[in-house]
């Protein structure tokens, strides 16, 4: 899929201090990101607190997410979970509008074996009436989703589109590449690996970092894309140190500092996140100086 080429976002969802979602906020997130040329955008993956909302709250986000968009960037709705039914029934029952993909994290907690990740993806995509992108990482779900198995996934449901990989784990991407079917996508779901995963193969990214810094997020992937790795490699380098300060103390508390320092909305997290820590905000704040 070429929407899914370069640049996305994984979209933070802000909050107001009584806990809703702060619609305005959204919306001014949203122009951020296509004014600074990002490809597409991921409404409510993991780095949107989904697992925070309730049904009513989701669909709303969507369905806003939408109609603000208004067809000027594909858009990727994020719908995963542990309990195999519930996100095939989510799925199934799923009919916003613009949407051209589905994100779904592998199952967490319960630690299937790769049978049972297989299994859990073949349930999703007979039911979805949109492309699945596969979603493994392995430091939030206990689990990790085999390159075997991603692969078989990828070659046995031609809906299957795509994967979000944030293993760290180079062997298994280099594996992922030499066997997938030829349009099937490897996506890098780690900032600080962007470039050295494009420079392999990879499609793009699927970005934390990008809801505060969309212009040099888009910037590095499209560099990527063009082979042109040494402008790519200044810009990789320059962020660096700001993606880790981004999730030292959990994703999305960290980037939405960073978004309240740039006066879009303010850093409220839904429990049990908390905001970041006064250490942490002093170093993010002499980290900005420093990108300008």
């Amino acid at each position: 899929m070429n929407e899914l080429q370069g640049a996305g976002v994984a979209l933070v969802t802000p909050f107001h201090a009584d806990g809703t979602v702060d619609y305005d906020t959204l919306g001014n997130l949203i122009d951020y990101q296509i004014e600074g040329g990002i490809d597409y955008l991921v409404s409510l993956g993991t780095t949107g607190e989904t697992a925070t909302l309730n049904p009513d709250e989701r669909k709303k986000v969507w369905e806003f997410t939408s109609k603000h968009v208004n067809k000027r960037i594909p858009l990727v709705a994020g719908i995963g979970g542990n309990n195999t039914f519930e996100i095939v029934e989510q799925i199934k029952n799923f009919k916003v509008l613009d949407y051209i993909a589905i994100l779904s994290v592998s199952p967490y907690y319960n630690k299937p074996i790769q049978e049972g990740i297989y299994q859990h993806y073949k349930a999703i995509a007979e039911v979805s009436k949109l492309p699945i992108i596969l979603y493994n990482v392995p430091g939030r779900t206990g689990s990790n989703m085999s390159p075997a198995t991603t692969v078989r996934l990828a070659k046995d449901f031609k809906n299957i589109v795509a994967t979000k990989e944030a293993s760290g784990n180079f062997s298994q991407f280099s594996e992922i590449l030499r066997d997938k079917p030829k349009d099937f996508l490897l996506i890098s779901g780690d900032d600080p690996v962007t470039l050295p995963m494009m420079a392999m193969g990879a499609a793009g990214i699927i970005s934390v970092v990008g809801n505060a810094y969309p212009t040099k997020v888009s910037a590095l992937a499209h560099l990527c894309s063009e082979g042109n790795f040494d402008e790519a490699r200044a810009i990789h380098l320059e962020l660096l140190n700001m993606i880790d300060l981004c999730f030292i103390e959990g994703n999305p508390a960290g980037v939405k500092y960073i978004l309240e320092k740039k006066g879009i909305g303010k850093d409220y997290v839904r429990l049990p996140l908390v905001p970041v820590s006064s250490k942490t905000k002093e170093a993010i704040d002499a980290e900005m100086q420093l990108l300008g």
